[in-house]
């Protein structure tokens, strides 16, 4: 699904978060944005995600613009991962994770054994299936995460969108759940700190000051001008023979 912000702004108390910013992500694209914290990363994913209309601008879904979408229409085509979530509901993760199928029920359209099996296959794409009948509260931060992934998961998103979704993670479980997004036959939009994680998306947009100041491939984008006036290191691109790519090493800017 493609999905297009054109001239978006939002404000907070007179507080411009994002400015001006357009962009077009491409069905099946995986587009990442990085940026300083506070830049208007997560802000832009909400807006897109479509839990905040922006008054200047708008936002398109498939062509839709997303002010004429009903909420579980686009609770049918897009899923948000957020960076932080949590509940006080005494839920066990399966329970959890078919919150996930809730736009698709119906009283004419209830629970089904289809269900059942998406929710099952959810919870086994981010190996939490052996920790199905835990109950929340019981769970660490980053089994926490993989659960809130497997919840996007079993809403069969055409887009997915996630705000740092590798918080929390430890190393092998960070690697499987970024292949397993790269292998999602839907359109991604990732915020990312990592800007080596970054490096492995189609295009990312680069966001400083509530502005998306730079578009495209990352190696075009991620200059080593562009890496210290908007993120204050210096770096240098080092081949990785093992992995067949080029990787960031960073250091201080004087």
């Amino acid at each position: 699904m493609r999905l297009a912000a054109e001239h978006v702004e939002w404000r907070v108390h007179g507080h411009r978060l994002l400015d001006d910013v357009s962009l077009t992500v491409a069905s099946g694209e995986t587009f990442g944005l990085v940026g300083p914290n506070g830049s208007g990363k997560t802000t832009l994913l909400r807006v897109l995600a479509g839990l905040r209309r922006p008054k200047v601008g708008r936002v398109l879904a498939a062509g839709r613009p997303m002010r004429a979408m009903k909420p579980h229409e686009i609770a049918r085509a897009i899923a948000f991962v957020e960076q932080q979530a949590d509940t006080l509901d005494r839920l066990e993760v399966r329970q959890a994770v078919a919150l996930g199928r809730t736009p698709f029920l119906s009283p004419l359209r209830p629970w089904s054994a289809r269900d059942d099996a998406i929710v099952t296959q959810a919870l086994t794409d981010v190996d939490m299936l052996p920790l199905a009948d835990r109950l929340w509260h019981t769970l660490s931060g980053g089994e926490r995460q993989r659960v809130h992934i497997a919840r996007a998961l079993a809403q069969q998103p055409s887009a997915l969108l996630l705000d740092e979704p590798t918080n929390h993670l430890d190393i092998r479980h960070q690697l499987s759940i970024l292949r397993l997004v790269r292998q999602l036959p839907v359109t991604v939009v990732i915020a990312l700190h990592d800007l080596d994680q970054a490096m492995d998306c189609d295009r990312i947009g680069i966001m400083d000051g509530g502005r998306l100041v730079a578009i495209g491939p990352p190696r075009e984008v991620l200059t080593l001008d562009r890496l210290r006036r908007t993120f204050g290191v210096h770096a240098d691109f080092l081949d990785d023979a093992v992995e067949g790519r080029q990787v960031l090493r960073f250091r201080h800017a004087l």
